[in-house]
């Protein structure tokens, strides 16, 4: 699917976030002299064709007092992973969880969740629940602490005057 001007304003409508009225769609058509059905019409035929992949809330973990937050990585079999994958992306406390290709010898992971709580403690007991619902499908893991903030955006158009 390609995207015409309108799928574009609509974008750049949304990039920052929508907005934060009782009817944020109706509002993104109100800007734009559209109505409501069409721009939540456009927004759900950009999410059919990947070209937006999900709209969601991107809460700050750290205001919210959760600064303890880990990448953890799974070493599990592969006929498994994928249901694994599932369950863990499931539990309340795991942000996202997505499935990469192995770099053997050196890195044997391929399933990664990103574990959030209020202190390392905390995560670390989450750890031990993702590994006791993995059970014998997992052959080894391990986690990467976050030591700051990065920046998190989605998808952005540039002027296209300049």
């Amino acid at each position: 699917m390609s995207i015409d001007q309108t799928d574009r304003q609509i974008i750049r409508a949304t990039q920052a976030g929508l907005p934060l009225v009782p009817a944020p769609y109706a509002e993104v058509a109100r800007q734009l002299g559209l109505n409501e059905a069409e721009v939540i019409a456009r927004m759900q035929a950009m999410q059919d064709s990947g070209i937006i992949r999900r709209i969601a809330l991107a809460p700050n973990h750290y205001a919210l007092g959760i600064k303890a937050n880990g990448m953890s990585v799974w070493d599990v079999a592969d006929d498994q992973a994928e249901e694994m994958g599932r369950r863990v992306g499931a539990l309340p406390y795991v942000s996202h969880c997505y499935l990469r290709p192995r770099a053997l010898p050196d890195w044997p992971y391929n399933l990664f969740a990103m574990l959030h709580g209020k202190t390392r403690a905390e995560v670390e007991e989450k750890r031990a629940e993702v590994a006791a619902l993995l059970g014998d499908a997992c052959r080894g893991h391990d986690i990467l602490y976050s030591k700051r903030i990065l920046k998190k955006t989605g998808l952005r158009l540039g002027n296209p005057k300049g």
